[in-house]
């Protein structure tokens, strides 16, 4: 069972950028997708973005398109989610996740999670 765990979380003012990564242990990415979600007070779990590691297909979330990217790093063994042009609304817990689907935007359908980082944006 692969043991997830997120960093590079923090405090950025608007327009600024993050890049977080999700480490493994205990197993290899490469038989799961990789999916980035995140959670802010109040507010349910929401797809961010995801990426096959074998497929190296990536998907995203309308709101993050353009802003957000993700990639895998298979020396360091990381996914990763460099964001750009960060806004408020951006705020929130971001949390990795594997499935074992190609990849989905369903948070039922991923099997592992990490503990989460958060990522606030204000100025």
């Amino acid at each position: 069972q692969v043991n997830l765990v997120e960093s590079g979380g923090g405090l950025v003012q608007p327009g600024g950028s993050l890049r977080l990564s999700c480490a493994a242990s205990g197993g290899a990415f490469s038989r799961y997708a990789v999916g980035w979600f995140r959670q802010a007070p109040g507010k349910e779990r929401e797809f961010v973005a995801a990426i096959g590691w074998s497929s190296g297909l990536a998907y995203y979330a309308d709101s993050v398109k353009g802003r957000f990217t993700i990639s895998t790093d298979s020396t360091e063994n990381t996914v990763n989610l460099q964001m750009n042009s960060l806004k408020s609304e951006d705020t929130a817990v971001y949390y990795c996740a594997v499935t074992t689907a190609a990849w989905s935007k369903h948070r039922y359908d991923y099997q592992n999670w990490g503990q989460g980082t958060q990522v606030s944006v204000s100025s």
